[in-house]
């Protein structure tokens, strides 16, 4: 995993992090703000229910102290079923009277014959007659029986003799308390929201700096002892070259000399992949044609894979520019193309491919790969993975050639995918 990767994955927390308090915020805000609108609609429709009960009426009761047991006030009955509307029992016998007016409600009465038998106005002074009696026969015509209508709500009461009543309650306070609480809980959330996002941005930097710091020691191990590791290596190379002179070459200085070709270009590579990480030198990036460094990169493999057996096949548009270091450009070409006729069918097909996808320059690179189905291509661009199990170094390499072309593309913020269908298995590219 490079320094990029490890930064895409400090974003990939931060907003993890944040989704989930999100949610968790939420859901209480939600929860809150449900029971809320519930709670109040519940009371409503108790208020709605005791004026229907009533034929339009709240009627007038006195307050004054109780005598007896049983809810007698004064030698009259009193409903005690009142004392429980707007709060179920919090509403004291003392305060009842000022229920009485505090509330605002017109009721409209239909006979059998669904003509209007009486209009009770009393309660409210914004609302006429004929208003109320427009409003009624409006609401009456609806499926629902109890809703709202702006800031009334009504409840529709059908009588079994065919007779009807219909009361609005003007509900503007309990609105305002619903909107006043909406408004409050949504500002805590993205008030709460903008506190924790500081706190965890810089929490998940103080997680991430460590591993940043042993990437960088890391890459600084991997240059430094490629370097120590070249001057033995020019040895042992000089002293078999010595050793092939006096005696003459054998089986056994021929192997030497492999080894040290082979060690040489490993260490060649690892230095390769440490560069490769860095980010891409904005100094050297200019407008460059990705057709003639793709094309002219193609042409200089074709007699590799004539020799090989193999045919390639080249499908470049022309006039492809982007903004990239174009030895960087000609480096991602060659390592997709010399893997696909190393990995290619025998007597099979390598086709380049180059074209615009939207704003974005597309290289494919595909060969034939009958034995493709079932392999796990997500593994391909690990470094040193090999998809045979043994590791063997039949057709040479090291297996990082892909992982160092990811390297490549990942530095111009583009995307590699691996695909494969019908016994072609493709590399696909594409660079911003």
């Amino acid at each position: 995993m490079n320094s990029q990767s490890i930064k895409k994955l400090r974003r990939k927390f931060v907003l993890i992090a944040m989704a989930s308090i999100a949610a968790v915020v939420i859901f209480i805000s939600g929860f809150i703000n449900v029971a809320n609108l519930i709670s109040t609609r519940r009371q409503i429709r108790e208020v709605l229910n005791y004026i229907c009960d009533n034929d339009g009426d709240l009627p007038e009761i006195d307050s004054g102290s109780s005598e007896s047991e049983g809810g007698r006030e004064n030698g009259n009955d009193i409903d005690l079923s009142l004392f429980s509307v707007y709060g179920h029992g919090l509403i004291s016998e003392s305060l009842y009277p000022e229920f009485r007016y505090a509330t605002r409600y017109f009721a409209v009465l239909f006979d059998a014959d669904d003509a209007v038998s009486a209009v009770k106005t009393g309660h409210i002074s914004s609302v006429e007659e004929d208003q109320a009696e427009e409003l009624a026969r409006t609401v009456r015509r609806r499926f629902i029986k109890f809703g709202n209508y702006n800031v009334y709500y009504y409840m529709v009461r059908e009588n079994a003799d065919g007779s009807a009543i219909v009361v609005f309650l003007d509900c503007t306070t309990q609105v305002t308390v619903i909107l006043r609480v909406l408004y409050a809980s949504l500002i805590i959330c993205f008030g709460g929201m903008l506190i924790v996002f500081w706190p965890v941005n810089l929490f998940s930097y103080s997680v991430i700096r460590p591993e940043l710091r042993a990437i960088e020691r890391q890459k600084q191990f991997i240059t430094n002892a490629s370097h120590e590791l070249k001057t033995p290596l020019a040895v042992i190379r000089a002293n078999t070259e010595v050793l092939e002179m006096m005696e003459g070459e054998n089986e056994w200085t021929a192997s030497t000399m492999r080894q040290v070709d082979r060690m040489s270009g490993l260490i060649a590579n690892l230095v390769q992949i440490a560069r490769a990480e860095e980010r891409a030198d904005k100094s050297k990036m200019s407008s460059c044609s990705l057709s003639k460094s793709v094309l002219e990169t193609a042409d200089t493999f074709e007699p590799v894979a004539s020799s090989d057996g193999k045919k390639l096949v080249r499908e470049v548009a022309e006039g492809i520019s982007i903004i990239a270091d174009e030895a960087a450009m000609r480096q991602l070409s060659s390592l997709l193309i010399d893997n696909a006729i190393k990995y290619c069918d025998a007597g099979g097909t390598v086709t380049v491919h180059l074209d615009r996808k939207g704003k974005s320059a597309r290289l494919t690179v595909s060969n034939d790969y009958k034995d493709g189905a079932g392999v796990d291509y997500n593994r391909f661009f690990e470094r040193f993975y090999r998809e045979d199990a043994s590791h063997n170094t039949e057709k040479g390499g090291y297996g990082i050639g892909l992982s160092i072309a990811e390297s490549i593309v990942r530095q111009y913020e583009g995307s590699i995918g691996v695909s494969w269908a019908n016994g072609v298995i493709s590399f696909t590219c594409l660079l911003p």
